[in-house]
């Protein structure tokens, strides 16, 4: 099956929402690297006990989860010309066990295939990657978004691989730069997964359509 997206398309495309809405994505992502260091070093004291593990653990997948949730929906308002609003984190929050279960669930799945050689673990990581954009985007309960996100990547692994390679890149080139550019190289790689989402759902609700007809 053909890919439904070119690499470059997605990069060139994602940088220009990135480029629009910079400082309020990347101060937003400083923002909660701050805090969850904040946490961490306030956490260190309780982390002396098991219940204290679980307690600063739960903290941070919560305020963890809270953020993720808000700034996906933040990487949609840019993406539809809006400006990103902060109540968006509010909003969301509603879907945090929604999405910390989800996420686990991801998680495990991946370990486990991780374990079978790897390449089952890549490969299950990439099926089910669109989970938390359909939590966002269209309210979806924690099996629907997995089932969901399943469907939307059928017949786009490799394509969807490559993306992911190239997304590394970013990373790394972000890292190479004195650090500070992993501050915009992480907003641009979540801004790529959330363009990619949009244009895998509108072409599959399009196909869909056309079948109906």
């Amino acid at each position: 099956m053909e890919p439904k997206f070119m690499i470059s398309e997605v990069f060139g495309t994602s940088w220009k929402y990135t480029k629009s809405q910079i400082w309020v994505l990347v101060g937003l992502y400083i923002g909660y690297f701050i805090l969850s260091m904040i946490i961490s070093l306030f956490g260190m004291p309780a982390q002396g006990s098991m219940v204290g593990q679980i307690i600063v653990y739960l903290i941070s997948a919560a305020i963890y989860s809270a953020f993720m949730l808000g700034y996906i929906k933040n990487l949609f308002q840019t993406m539809d010309g809006e400006e990103p609003q902060f109540s968006a984190y509010g909003q969301q929050s509603r879907k945090i066990v929604t999405y910390f279960i989800a996420s686990l669930i991801v998680g495990i799945v991946v370990t486990i295939g991780a374990f079978l050689l790897i390449v089952p673990g890549i490969y299950l990581g990439i099926r089910l990657q669109f989970f938390a954009a359909y939590i966002v985007e269209e309210d979806c309960g924690i099996i629907e978004s997995l089932q969901k996100s399943w469907n939307l990547t059928q017949g786009q692994v490799m394509p969807l691989f490559l993306l992911l390679l190239a997304m590394i890149g970013i990373a790394i080139i972000g890292c190479i730069l004195f650090v500070v550019g992993v501050f915009v190289a992480i907003p641009l790689i979540f801004m790529m997964q959330c363009y990619t989402f949009r244009k895998l759902n509108t072409i599959s609700t399009e196909e869909e359509v056309q079948q109906l007809q």
